[in-house]
């Protein structure tokens, strides 16, 4: 059993920000700190005082962190970063809102004295006396101190006071992470009621000593002859009375939402799992027998039918009437029968109404739970049933469920898969976690290649800009019509490549995509089956490949990884017009999407082109049968992409010299689920650097030990089981904190991982963060093993996902409770009663039972009760 916390972080916007260069405006960016730790860093909004960001993250963190904040700053290519304010939330409060935080609030000016962060090491204890009791402190040492000097360290001392009295450790230099063990003594008087002050301030020779944070004591609580030790977190000041400029500085638009899991062993969830499998599976079992009945089958019931006359007006989850089945032979008793169930007849005829129905077609439970699932809790709880099933091996099947759901509800074809069900939300999580490779090999160059160009493309007139063209002294203003046929060249070119990129890409599809939307093809096509509905199966799987998954990345290729930074206004418009485009192909370009915005005729014979090229591609690419997707999946499963890979600065120590700034180099790095190796370019042959097991630690280094920031260790034991550390410099702190995440998560289970490591470097003979000499001695920081980012391919994690998904289902079980009533007194007529200590057969009744086993399970852990709220957004306005 473990404790697991995650914060779901979107920054959308700012507004009324100040001006910070001389040009009226600023150049705005987010950082993202938790306990004074950079995680996360947006990208700049060029040139505005309203920047929009719309970036989302999830931050995986132990359970004691205390406050996450928002550094809005200011980016200059010569000088320093303005930093122009912050919004704080600590984790109490966010603990507070259960349902998340989501709304506006003022950016607060950043004050230095509350600008602190790290931890003291302290020993207390008192005394019996002759006269009085005494009292003693030793300040032992403190870690993570803040960074005060331009060397990138401070030089700490600690100020004890007491009554009035005050006493001072020894000054240590160039360190944040300092050892004093020096002790102080006081004379305590009966019944005294004053505390005890531990200050922590950085020495400074000329200017004011800055302040480090601080620690209060209540002495009441210490009892006599039981000295308490431990480390105690610095505080700010906040004696000082702050600024009221709440409104000045602007306001962000921020959501957030903090997630605390108690994540039970694996056995606890196998019945939910199983259950939820076994819908999934008797699916399968269903379309094996689909040819024996008249009608499309969606659900089982293994019990008697009996005749009605009148087909009535049924709502979802109501005991279904279905056409006569084919009569079973004599020798074949009803209750070894299969009855499918399904559609009504809109006519008055003899049906039969199978009596337990309702309570057992497969599809029941899936379907319950996309009814009980509000709109904005839906796209995470696709997520995770769709990670779920992809770690059962059922994801293929799970989609083809909800395809089968959604059709069976759909009457019109203009409506098919458009709005955010169940199946959508499902489809667009299955396409991010199984395609976004893909994605990248499709999209990338083409992305790429429109950053680099630039260039002004246009095809509204009425927002045509008009510019001077020619060389100097020669200009002229470029017409309307030029700008016009440039942009439409520039759009069928872009256009051009991504499609021929597209239909070269059938093998490099993954298998299970590929079978996915084979299946999709399939049943769209049978419920759909004339001819003039010839285009409808190409369009769903359109709808969801082009307008759900090409289309966003290409107008947002930094939220889709493609690229590092926003775009910028030309470059977006570039971007938008090119997904429009996008999208009028995946339309199969019917009049209506060409009526829509009839300045984009220009690029009608490029559309109408591509349209032939995407059902040739979509044909080739839903071709694809069981053997060859098995055969297929077994070979990329050879060739497992890496988990992380770029180019990084390597620093190695050598022997026990000083650390030579020249010993570095850029390399290519690959990581993989085996090894940290490297190349000299992407295509050389690659070295192990480091087998993954052999992985200790993965930590960030100060930025005093190379005078450079973004600088990461791997602490790892040779083959002959010798420690060593590699140092590698990254670009940027994202680029740092992700390669941190990715060799955490490979190493998460490595046995022997290190619980103290130093942050700076051995030197000489000592350690440049604590001093110390010892070289093998234990560190100074604690690791941050748990300090992790959710990214698109992390490994799934089976037991976190059944969790959620009970969270969930917990949050709406007094309506699950509801529908079992009705289903049962719908049934009640032909229900056959279990045998006593028999387990019920209906699935929904299996379910709450479930729920019920969970909670108890949750109850008797020593975490207590489990959560209570659905997990969705509260929408507050502060």
């Amino acid at each position: 059993m473990a404790k697991r916390s995650s914060l779901y972080i979107r920054i959308v916007e700012g507004k009324n920000l100040p001006a910070k260069d001389i040009t009226g405006s600023s150049d705005p960016y987010c950082i993202v700190k938790v306990d004074n730790e950079p995680i996360l860093r947006t990208a700049t909004v060029w040139k505005t005082l309203c920047p929009f960001w719309g970036e989302e993250y999830q931050v995986h963190l132990p359970p004691t962190f205390h406050a996450v904040a928002f550094y809005v700053m200011d980016e200059d290519a010569l000088s320093r970063d303005d930093v122009i304010g912050k919004v704080c939330l600590t984790r109490d409060t966010l603990a507070s809102y259960p349902k998340g935080f989501s709304g506006w609030t003022h950016l607060t000016e950043v004050d230095p004295d509350e600008e602190v962060q790290g931890e003291i090491h302290l020993r207390l204890e008192v005394r019996p006396g002759a006269r009085a009791c005494r009292l003693r402190c030793s300040v032992l040492e403190a870690r993570d101190l803040a960074p005060k000097d331009r060397n990138g360290a401070s030089d700490p001392f600690v100020r004890v006071r007491y009554k009035g009295r005050t006493q001072e450790t020894s000054i240590v230099k160039k360190s944040c992470y300092p050892r004093w063990n020096e002790t102080f003594e006081f004379e305590l008087e009966e019944g005294a009621t004053e505390v005890l002050c531990v200050e922590t301030w950085d020495w400074d020779l000329v200017s004011r000593n800055d302040f480090l944070g601080k620690v209060v004591i209540d002495i009441q609580r210490l009892q006599v002859a039981q000295p308490e030790e431990g480390w105690f977190r610095l505080q700010p000041d906040q004696t000082k009375s702050r600024r009221h400029d709440e409104g000045n500085l602007g306001s962000l638009q921020l959501e957030v939402r903090l997630r605390d899991e108690m994540v039970l062993p694996s056995s606890c969830y196998q019945p939910l799992v199983q259950l939820l499998c076994h819908e999934v599976k008797l699916g399968m079992q269903v379309r094996g027998l689909r040819a024996g009945w008249e009608s499309p089958v969606v659900g089982l019931c293994p019990c008697p039918p009996k005749p009605i006359l009148q087909s009535r007006k049924l709502r979802s989850g109501d005991v279904r009437s279905w056409p006569v089945p084919r009569a079973p032979s004599p020798a074949t008793p009803w209750e070894n029968v299969l009855f499918p169930w399904g559609a009504l007849r809109s006519s008055e005829e003899r049906v039969w109404d199978p009596p337990c129905l309702s309570l057992q077609g497969p599809g029941q439970l899936i379907s319950l739970i996309e009814e009980t699932t509000s709109t904005e809790c839906r796209q995470d709880v696709a997520t995770n049933l769709l990670k779920l099933f992809l770690g059962q091996g059922l994801a293929k099947d799970f989609l083809d469920l909800l395809f089968q759901l959604e059709l069976s509800r759909t009457s019109e074809t203009n409506t098919l898969f458009r709005s955010n069900s169940l199946a959508s939300k499902s489809m667009e999580s299955f396409l991010k976690v199984a395609g976004m490779q893909y994605l990248h090999g499709v999209l990338g160059p083409i992305i790429n290649k429109v950053f680099e160009e630039k260039k002004y493309v246009e095809l509204d007139p009425s927002k045509v800009e008009v510019k001077d063209v020619g060389c100097s002294g020669l200009h002229r203003p470029q017409t309307e019509a030029e700008v016009l046929e440039q942009s439409a060249q520039t759009l069928r070119a872009h256009l051009g490549a991504l499609l021929s990129a597209l239909s070269r890409s059938v093998r490099a599809c993954p298998a299970v995509v590929r079978a996915t939307f084979r299946q999709l093809f399939r049943r769209v096509r049978e419920r759909f089956p004339g001819a003039q509905h010839e285009n409808v199966p190409f369009i769903a799987v359109t709808s969801f490949l082009c307008l759900r998954f090409f289309s966003p990345a290409i107008m947002s290729p930094k939220l889709f990884h493609l690229r590092e930074r926003h775009a910028d206004a030309r470059t977006s418009r570039t971007l938008l017009l090119l997904a429009k485009a996008v999208q009028n192909v995946g339309n199969m370009d019917t009049p209506a999407s060409r009526a829509k915005e009839a300045w984009m005729e220009p690029l009608q014979p490029t559309v109408r082109q591509g349209v032939a090229q995407l059902k040739d591609f979509i044909t080739k690419l839903v071709d694809i049968e069981e053997k060859d997707e098995l055969d297929l999946q077994r070979t990329l499963s050879l060739q497992a992409p890496p988990v992380k890979e770029g180019p990084l600065f390597i620093h190695r120590t050598k022997g026990k010299g000083p650390l030579m700034s020249s010993s570095f180099k850029k390399l290519y790095f690959f990581l993989t689920t085996e090894a940290l190796s490297f190349a000299k370019t992407p295509s050389s042959k690659k070295s192990a650097l480091i087998k993954l097991a052999n992985i200790r630690a993965a930590e960030k280094v100060e930025e005093k030990s190379f005078g450079s920031s973004h600088v990461m260790q791997v602490i790892y034991t040779d083959d002959v089981g010798r420690p060593q550390t590699a140092y590698l410099q990254c670009k940027c702190v994202n680029e740092l904190n992700q390669w941190l995440s990715a060799l955490r998560k490979v190493s998460i289970n490595n046995t022997g991982l290190l619980g103290s490591y130093h942050p700076g470097i051995f030197r000489g003979d000592k350690w440049s963060c604590c001093h110390q000499k010892e070289k093998t001695g234990q560190g100074c920081d604690k690791t941050r093993s748990r300090v992790t980012l959710q990214e698109w391919n992390d490994p799934l994690d089976h037991d976190l996902e059944a969790q959620l998904i009970y969270r969930h289902l917990l949050g709406v079980e007094a309506m699950l409770w509801e529908r079992h009533r009705e289903l049962s007194r719908g049934a009640e007529a032909g229900t056959v009663p279990a045998s006593p200590g028999e387990a019920p057969k209906d699935s929904l009744a299996q379910l709450l039972r479930v729920l019920q086993d969970l909670r108890e399970a949750h109850s008797s852990s020593p975490a207590g009760s489990p959560p209570s709220e659905p997990n969705c957004l509260l929408e507050l306005q502060t």
